[in-house]
């Protein structure tokens, strides 16, 4: 494997044959054919997210292996949380469930962080079931709060999930979210239906997250076994849940520290800048 301890030069019967088969082999790389072979080495090592301090044999193998993976479709179908994952709706979700929690629950100063992940159902059960009467104007707000939200794509999102399809991913959105939610949705973004192969609302699942019920029908639709999905996620329930599903997790940091949800995802991020199909395979190898 070049470009690491020889040059083709040590294994070419003659310069000729060796400069042929260096400019191949960066072809099938997809490399400049002007690099030297410790640029090209340092190109390896970005594009696939291998950090320093390998020996030259570790390094040959691990681009082997998640070359591999990259080429084989290691990873077939992604599946996407909505809130916190695919848009930057988080901080509005807090603020309204903060005033929820003031008007009714003041002695709870952190509830509208301590429901993050839940459904709504869950949310009334734990924590305003001893305010049956008041659940349906609470609903009614949240209702009128959805349809006037600002659904911001996380930064990168875009780029990102067209590169996914490029490589023949399946993606699609698997969310607690209900339909009345996805209208005010698809009023803002028109072709966010374009985005996705499937969207799974609270509507199509017998059980909440953390339950894997919710992942486990995302990769049935593609006919799909878990160790070929990766979930993304934010809430410690959804994490959660694409654990349960055993599934590869990304966790985006967007409502928990990346220390805090460590261990329950093999990466964490703050966005999707500069991630694509090949680096996304690589953090996973």
């Amino acid at each position: 494997f070049y470009p690491f301890e020889f040059t083709f030069k040590d294994t070419a019967e003659n310069e000729e044959t060796a400069k042929k088969s260096e400019k191949d082999w960066k072809k099938r790389w997809e490399i400049d054919e002007n690099l030297t072979a410790p640029q090209v080495m340092e190109v390896l090592k970005k594009r696939y997210a291998i950090k320093d301090g390998y020996t030259n044999d570790e390094l040959r193998m691990i681009v082997g292996v998640r070359y591999d993976m990259v080429k084989n479709n290691f990873i077939r179908v992604a599946l996407f949380d909505l809130d916190g994952v695919v848009f930057d709706t988080e901080g509005q979700y807090t603020r309204f469930w903060g005033t929820q929690a003031r008007i009714y629950h003041p002695e709870i100063p952190d509830l509208e962080h301590i429901i993050k992940g839940q459904t709504l159902q869950q949310i009334f059960d734990r924590y305003f079931d001893d305010v049956k009467d008041e659940q349906p104007k609470i609903v009614d707000r949240l209702n009128r709060f959805e349809q006037d939200m600002d659904f911001t794509f996380l930064p990168g999102f875009v780029d990102f999930i067209n590169d996914l399809h490029a490589h023949g991913v399946k993606t699609a959105v698997v969310t607690s979210s209900n339909q009345m939610k996805m209208s005010a949705v698809y009023k803002v973004h028109p072709r966010f239906k374009e985005y996705f192969d499937a969207i799974l609302t609270a509507e199509d699942f017998a059980h909440s997250k953390p339950h894997p019920d919710c992942y486990l029908k995302g990769a049935a639709r593609f006919g799909a076994s878990p160790e070929e999905c990766v979930v993304f996620e934010d809430s410690f329930n959804g994490l959660k849940s694409g654990r349960a599903a055993n599934m590869k997790v990304i966790g985006l940091t967007t409502s928990n520290s990346a220390e805090a949800i460590s261990s329950l995802s093999d990466w964490q991020m703050s966005d999707f800048q500069g991630l694509d199909y090949q680096k996304m395979c690589a953090l996973l190898a």
